[in-house]
């Protein structure tokens, strides 16, 4: 593959470009249709392509703050812890934006179809369908086969959402289908309900969908402790206490979006003879390579006392 398609920041580009011609095109064939089910869906992907700019921009700090160059940027005086905190909300905002937006889609919905529903003009209807399904199809599973080298929850976020994308423009396809072949036969009566329903039926689909993102972008908002991350930093540090018999250590774990953040407190005997900080940095190293020296996200801290006051 391209290693311009390896990038993170190049597919983000690339999907924001991607989803705003086809909102774009979306829209014009929804008025012309005539459809609120296509204009909610236009409208949807737009707010997505807002956020997805946003996931691009926070891509690019959070790679531009584990660089060495990073040091002697301005950014760094003012964010010196880095900006892995951003991520979290800016999944979370995306996922609760999607939420409401489904939700105020399905209200309208309702009331549309409670009140005779609309007549809509299903030949642009059908051909927006189509242009949708290969473009959202195609994206999708290019984004989804892409990231399997660069294991981005951005772009793991935006591929299913492609397809998801995708799955939903079929399900138009099927129902704007069914009313261009009935509306001039008995069948007619349905063909106004015919887009209330669909939107009704895809709000109801597509509501539940963020929660998980947003759930998990609120653990890390919050510094939850991931158990199993937890479970690892405590074997290493195990280790490193039976290995060169210190006292105990204490351990305190918080995933921030793709950023670790680790504190480990190693207690040392009083009785032990003095040691040179060489010999203390050389054991930081090994604790490091244990933890994952070659992750950029990872933000390590290692202290050595003997007050477990200093721990607590």
């Amino acid at each position: 593959m391209n290693l311009y398609l390896k990038n993170e920041q190049n597919l983000l580009r690339i999907s924001i470009f991607s989803t705003v011609l086809l909102a774009s095109i979306g829209l014009i064939f929804g008025l012309l249709a005539r459809s609120s089910t296509i204009i909610f869906d236009s409208i949807y992907a737009m707010i997505d392509a807002v956020m997805t700019t946003l996931a691009l921009i926070v891509a690019r700090l959070i790679t531009a703050s584990t660089s060495k160059d990073f040091i002697n940027n301005k950014l760094e005086k003012h964010f010196t812890m880095g900006f892995w905190h951003l991520e979290p909300i800016v999944l979370g905002v995306n996922g609760i934006l999607l939420i409401g937006a489904a939700t105020y889609a399905f209200i309208n919905a309702l009331d549309s179809f409670l009140h005779g529903g609309r007549e809509i003009l299903f030949g642009y209807a059908i051909v927006i369908t189509l242009i949708s399904i290969v473009v959202e199809l195609s994206l999708g599973i290019f984004i989804k086969k892409a990231n399997k080298d660069i294991n981005s929850e951005f772009l793991k976020l935006d591929s299913i959402s492609w397809l998801i994308s995708a799955s939903m423009s079929f399900a138009y396809l099927i129902a704007f289908g069914f009313g261009y072949f009935v509306k001039d036969g008995e069948l007619s009566w349905i063909t106004p309900f015919i887009d209330p329903f669909i939107l009704i039926f895809v709000s109801i689909l597509v509501i539940p969908m963020p929660f998980k993102t947003v759930k998990q972008a609120l653990a890390d908002i919050l510094l939850v402790t991931p158990s199993s991350l937890k479970n690892h930093v405590d074997i290493v540090a195990k280790n490193i206490v039976n290995k060169y018999k210190f006292d105990s250590f204490r351990a305190y774990v918080a995933r921030v979006g793709r950023g670790r953040q680790i504190e480990l407190y190693f207690i040392v005997p009083k009785s032990w003879p003095a040691k040179r900080l060489e010999e203390w940095d050389m054991l930081r190293d090994e604790i490091e390579k244990d933890l994952g020296k070659e992750d950029p996200n990872l933000w390590l801290t290692i202290v050595f006392t003997t007050d477990f006051e200093w721990a607590e």
